[in-house]
């Protein structure tokens, strides 16, 4: 129960975030739910392919697509109240990601895979939605030039899996693993860390 919790609750916070998104690049309504929708479920829909489960649960289930749409519409019309919200949307986010992740490497361990396999499912999870978003609205994804993203969602799979192996509740393990995942997330957008970049010459 607290599994399907966890996961409508990291579907409205990516769907929001999503949308958000489309606010800002002046799409339409259209537009603006179908980037908060994939952002919701793209990351799901990944995992489940990977682990063979047809057709993806975020596609066969009405809630998580609902959802989705439900808090995409929300933010298209109340973008004004939304957009003000910017510290609360990526606190959302990264909550959304770390629940993801954890959610993610639980449904890859009940699948039957293995350790390392289910953590890096779940990382998959969490940031497959983002790189949909950012490519469909022509962007480059931002775990990959300056956001410190992947790295919190692969620690907070691995920390899950981990306490799956010791032995711990799959409660407490998705508890550690996602308050780890959202927390090192936020510690990095409150101190601006980021993975080094190569150093490239300037063209004179």
């Amino acid at each position: 129960m607290l599994l399907k919790i966890l996961e409508l609750v990291g579907i409205v916070a990516f769907a929001m975030s999503g949308a958000l998104v489309g606010v800002v690049k002046r799409l339409d309504l259209f537009g603006v739910c179908l980037v908060g929708v994939f952002t919701a479920v793209g990351g799901g829909i990944v995992r489940d392919l990977l682990l063979d489960i047809h057709p993806p649960s975020s596609l066969s289930n009405w809630r998580y697509l609902g959802s989705a749409l439900a808090a995409s519409v929300l933010v298209f019309y109340l973008h004004t109240v939304v957009s003000k919200l910017n510290r609360e949307i990526l606190v959302l986010d990264a909550l959304g990601m770390g629940l993801f992740a954890t959610t993610g490497a639980t449904i890859a361990i009940e699948a039957g895979a293995q350790p390392l396999a289910a953590a890096l499912i779940g990382a998959t999870s969490a940031i497959g939605g983002g790189i949909l978003r950012d490519v469909l609205v022509n962007e480059v994804p931002l775990l990959l030039h300056r956001d410190l993203y992947a790295i919190p969602a692969l620690l907070g799979s691995a920390v899950l899996v981990a306490a799956r192996e010791l032995g711990f509740g799959q409660n407490i393990a998705l508890v550690l693993g996602t308050v780890l995942a959202t927390g090192l997330r936020l510690l990095a957008l409150w101190r601006g860390w980021s993975l080094p970049q190569a150093r490239v010459p300037r063209e004179d």
